[in-house]
């Protein structure tokens, strides 16, 4: 597959171009890293809440929280990245009849 992080969308091969974009696009895998640890941590405090350890369970509650948030935002930005980059694509292959379907947008 290669490093497809310059260019993430799936222009030729399918109709749904961002089908996969979180695991296609190279840059997402620090976020996705992240996604893991927060969900390791949210289950770690569930885990300290069962065992009556609620400082330990708050403290990890709030960090999965700020990890989700951090994925989250992560995210959104690259697929504003994407989206534009999608932009950019459509207007240089114009003739091409791709960009039609942007323009309906």
């Amino acid at each position: 597959m290669g490093d497809t992080a310059k260019d993430p969308v799936d222009h030729a091969r399918t109709t749904r171009p961002h089908a996969g974009e979180t695991m296609k696009d190279t840059k997402n895998m620090p976020a996705i890293v992240l996604l893991f640890v927060g969900v390791v941590s949210f289950v770690a405090c569930l885990a300290a809440f069962a065992t009556s350890h609620g400082d330990v369970g708050t403290w990890l509650a709030v960090l999965a929280a700020v990890l989700f948030v951090a994925c989250a935002v992560w995210f959104g930005v690259e697929h504003w990245r994407v989206r534009r980059r999608e932009v950019e694509w459509h207007a240089d292959h114009r003739e091409t009849g791709e960009g039609s379907a942007e323009r309906e947008r």
